[in-house]
Order: C-alpha cells, then structure tokens, then sequence
C-alpha cells in the first residue's frame, strides 16, 4: 500500500477516534470515567487502522477488518471505564464481520475462508467457555461472545492468526495485572476488564500471526 494510501487510512482512523468517546458514553454506566484519556481515541485509532492497512494492505476484507475495529475501539472504552461489553456493540462486530466476510467471500469465490472464518468463532467462542466454567475464573460471558466474533476475522486470516489471537489476550493481560500488582495498583481481588486486551490480542495476531 502507497504512503499516501496510508495516509488516507490514517486520516480516516483519526476521524473514527473522534467520535469514539461519543459513542462509548452512550453505553456506559458510568459516562463520567470516560472524559479522562479521550484525547487519546484519534491517534490509538490512526494506529490500530494503518496497522491493519500494512498487514493486509491486498486482503479484499480489509474494510471489514477496519469495520470491526471500529466497534472494537468503541467496546474498549466502554469495558475500561464500567467493565461490561454492551451485548448491542458485540452484535453490532459479529454482523459486519459476518456479512461483510460472507460478502467477500462470495464476490471472491473463497468459500475456504469464509469456512476458516466461521470455525474461527467456533473455537474462540468454545475455548472462552471452557475457561469461563473453569472454578474461580473471573471471565465474563460478554468476554466469551467478543472472543467468538473476533475469532471470525482471525479465522478468515488462518490458523496461525487464530492461533495468536487465541493466547495473545490472556499474556497481555497477565502481564498488566502482574505488573499492576507489582506497583501495588490493585489487589488480589481487584477486577480489570479483559476486553482490551482480546481486541488488542487479535489486533496483534492480525498483524503478525
């Protein structure tokens, strides 16, 4: 993809992080927690979306990807300030990604990725139940139906997206609430929203994986 290209995305991720907080506010319990860090939605958006335009700079789906992402921003935020991922947003993901991968792959005659895709949820969304029953798990079912959708673009890009995407989530937030403990932030019993780091996770494997 061209400089000028990326450019474009870039701009078009820093309009989207405009409007980010506005939304967020709209399904947050507790909107006031969300005016502190705001400033920090357009250029976190301009990040998220030239990465994707990178790494996927010839994958039909991209937009569907940038889609995705967009929502995505806007679940982060929410679950950061009340810990809860509004079911209306998670829906909102899970049907572009479906409708606009099953565009894709109709228009593009994949039905092989279309497949990954779906199995791609499958496995995401079995796995987060398994470990949502695990005794004294702190997983949520709202974490269980956002890892499910994202498994539907990871699973689009392949096994090893899926696969990272699948481990990534859980070392990044290991590693914040160790880190967290260590600073003495929080306590044992503290609870920290997991749906950041599952969308920065699948972000990662969309990039790397």
């Amino acid at each position: 993809m061209s400089a000028a290209a990326l450019v474009g995305v870039a701009l078009l991720g820093g309009s989207v992080g405009v409007v980010v907080p506005s939304l967020a506010r709209r399904f947050a319990t507790t909107p006031a927690r969300l005016r502190r860090g705001t400033w920090l939605s357009p250029p976190v958006a301009a990040v998220v979306f030239v990465g994707l335009a990178a790494a996927l700079p010839d994958d039909p789906a991209l937009p569907v990807f940038l889609a995705v992402a967009a929502v995505g921003l806007v679940l982060a935020q929410v679950d950061l300030a009340c810990l809860r991922l509004p079911d209306p947003l998670v829906i909102a993901a899970g049907l572009l990604a479906l409708a606009g991968l099953t565009g894709v792959a109709l228009l593009g005659d994949a039905p092989a990725r279309l497949l990954g895709a779906l199995a791609g949820a499958l496995v995401a969304g079995a796995a987060h139940v398994l470990l949502a029953l695990l005794p004294g798990s702190r997983l949520g079912f709202g974490d269980v139906k956002l890892a499910a959708v994202l498994g539907l673009p990871l699973g689009w890009l392949g096994r090893d997206a899926l696969l990272a995407g699948l481990l990534l989530p859980h070392l990044l937030h290991g590693a914040l609430v160790l880190g967290l403990l260590a600073a003495r932030r929080v306590r044992r019993n503290t609870l920290l929203p997991l749906g950041p780091a599952l969308l920065a996770g699948a972000w990662l494997a969309a990039l790397f994986g």
